[in-house]
């Protein structure tokens, strides 16, 4: 019995054929490609299903999950742009990668520009002015981030252009001239009090400086953000500080119930 099993032990395996292990090859190669279209999918879906990358997005645009889905990633608003505020996302963005987006503190929104020719640029609806006029949407909407780094909060003054150097920021300032842009670092104050977030805010109302006590002789001053701000990003563009003491956050919006 001994011999017999050790005669069976020793039995070579049948070999396959070079047509089998073709087979074979292309089932691994199959299996191989699969798990590789599923794991770029998760990484390009990651970033958006995270929501890693907070983004303003330009005036008029749809809630976030529509608004990735109807932008074709044409660029024409980047295009119109008169202040060439709208940015095209990177590739670390995953699939958001050449979606539009506004870095306010580069580049603040200039949302005087008449008709917001973003919106009558975009061919999908992806921006879309039937969004631009509901009260309750807007870009997004500011909020004092650190009022230790805040001038007015501090009772200070403000002198010398609002963002100096090489910075290429550019506003319409109305005393200036209404219809074209210049560049801030231009652009000089002498302020006893900074008021830079609010007088250069181009919605009436948006934004306020408030006593910070009831004291007489107190120059303190806090930066209080209305309903009527819409996000557009000029008061974080603006600030002296840095960073910035006033940023705005991209507003989530809900859609409205049937």
């Amino acid at each position: 019995m001994t011999d017999e099993i050790k005669a069976a032990e020793v039995v070579p395996k049948k070999k396959m054929s070079s047509r089998e292990l073709e087979k074979r090859r292309m089932f691994l190669r199959s299996v191989g490609a699969g798990i590789t279209m599923v794991s770029l999918s998760l990484v390009g879906y990651y970033p958006i299903l995270t929501k890693l990358f907070s983004r303003l997005r330009p005036p008029g645009a749809l809630i976030e999950e529509k608004f990735l889905s109807a932008c074709i990633k044409c660029g024409q608003c980047v295009q119109v742009c008169p202040v060439e505020a709208i940015k095209l996302a990177d590739g670390d963005e995953g699939f958001g990668i050449g979606v539009p987006y506004i870095d306010a503190r580069t580049q603040a929104c200039d949302f005087s520009c008449d008709a917001v020719q973003c919106v009558l640029a975009c061919p999908t609806g992806a921006l879309t002015h039937e969004i631009a006029r509901k009260e309750e949407v807007r870009m997004g909407v500011a909020r004092l981030a650190r009022p230790d780094a805040c001038l007015a909060m501090r009772g200070e003054g403000f002198k010398g252009a609002a963002r100096s150097g090489d910075f290429k920021g550019l506003h319409r300032y109305v005393e200036v001239d209404r219809w074209t842009p210049v560049r801030i670092a231009d652009h000089s104050y002498d302020l006893e009090i900074c008021d830079l977030c609010v007088r250069e805010c181009p919605i009436t109302g948006a934004i306020s400086l408030q006593p910070v006590s009831a004291h007489a002789g107190d120059k303190r001053r806090m930066p209080v953000v209305t309903s009527q701000c819409v996000g557009c990003g000029a008061c974080e563009m603006m600030c002296p500080a840095e960073p910035a003491a006033i940023v705005v956050d991209p507003k989530i919006v809900k859609e409205r119930a049937a």
